[in-house]
């Protein structure tokens, strides 16, 4: 039987912040709290988030970045983590 990944605290503290930062417009902000969520916290959050929104959080900031002029700057930045998880 296998175990579903779990968020850890941190990670879902960062994830509020990236959230928070990407309301407030402030991409860079968020690009930075995205990125300091562990992998395993990441896999969770994208097979919880997946489902209740219809898309990963990469799709939805990447469309929140496009319509705020910073998509370059966000999907360097999202590039970069991805490599890293």
């Amino acid at each position: 039987m296998s175990t579903n990944p779990q968020i850890s605290l941190m990670a879902s503290a960062e994830l509020r912040d990236a959230l928070t930062a990407i309301k407030e417009g402030k991409l860079s902000a968020a690009v930075a709290a995205l990125t300091a969520i562990d992998p395993e916290s990441w896999k969770a959050i994208e097979s919880r988030l997946a489902p209740a929104i219809g898309m990963d959080l990469r799709a939805l900031f990447l469309g929140v970045a496009a319509r705020s002029g910073e998509a370059a700057e966000a999907a360097a930045g999202l590039a970069r983590s991805a490599r890293v998880s």
